[in-house]
């Protein structure tokens, strides 16, 4: 069967499978400090991948949003040119597709951006396990440092009960937030929405 018939909601469940034991191989080892605090300056970072295999998949967008005592005060939004095709399903999840990643910089080159943009600040991420295990899977070609990661799926646990699950869009439709769904920078700018919203309760 083409990629493209299949049912973009069986698509999605799949998805969400895949990401969670993805997120569930990338706890071990950890390099990262997760984190229960919650810093006023920070950056909230997400990743778009060809897949949901840190190691074997590669990171195909970074999203990133500074913040300073919760105001935005820069961002980063960067394709990445994975030196692999992206496929269709992918493409139709992300809207990312070859022709658009072909003279993209390399991971490399981006990490080595992101690391200087996040600088010292701790990072705020959604499902936190599975974008860290894309970023910490490079550790191998870039010297990763050990981040201080605050992950808003537990935040959100503790602070709103009121639906199904805590998926992104999930928590962007209870809250009723404009939400570019699996735009790297779009979903930073939903998550950092969702954090500041948690602490506003706590």
């Amino acid at each position: 069967m083409d990629d493209q018939s299949k049912d973009p909601r069986e698509y999605l469940q799949q998805k969400s499978r895949q990401q969670y034991w993805a997120s569930r191989r990338a706890q071990a080892p950890k390099k990262y400090k997760p984190s229960v605090s919650k810093p006023t300056s920070y950056v909230v970072l997400d990743f778009e991948t060809t897949g949901f295999r840190p190691g074997a998949d590669q990171i195909i967008q970074v999203g990133a949003i500074k913040f300073l005592n919760h105001e935005k005060i820069d961002e980063m939004n960067q394709l990445v040119n994975p030196r692999r095709p992206i496929s269709s399903k992918i493409t139709a999840l992300t809207g990312i597709h070859d022709a658009m990643v072909r003279n993209s910089p390399t991971i490399a080159t981006v990490l080595m951006e992101l690391i200087e943009f996040i600088g010292d600040l701790p990072i705020i991420a959604h499902n936190a396990s599975f974008d860290m295990g894309f970023l910490y899977a490079h550790d191998n070609i870039i010297d990763i440092p050990s981040y201080t990661v605050i992950d808003t799926v537990k935040l959100a646990r503790k602070v709103i009960q009121a639906t199904p699950n805590h998926k992104l869009t999930t928590l962007s439709n209870y809250l009723e937030l404009e939400h570019n769904a699996h735009d790297a920078l779009g979903d930073c700018i939903v998550t950092a929405k969702i954090y500041q919203y948690c602490l506003s309760k706590l």
